[in-house]
């Protein structure tokens, strides 16, 4: 199992960091995810481009790294 690691830049809420959680979760390949207001940790077999479009898609007015 791999593990990615994601840096957050203005996530300001527990709504968003409820909103990422989801949309990481739902992709195929993770089996576990890890969301606090500076980052993520995901572990699964998902390449990190995937990870960062997910979280992007959403609109959060987020920096994604």
């Amino acid at each position: 199992m791999a593990h990615q690691s994601l840096s957050f830049k203005g996530v300001e809420n527990a709504d968003q960091i409820n909103r990422i959680t989801t949309a990481l979760m739902m992709l195929d390949g993770v089996d576990s995810v890890e969301v606090g207001r500076h980052g993520a940790d995901v572990e699964g077999r998902v390449k990190r481009e995937v990870l960062i479009r997910a979280v992007e898609s959403l609109k959060l007015g987020i920096e994604v790294t």
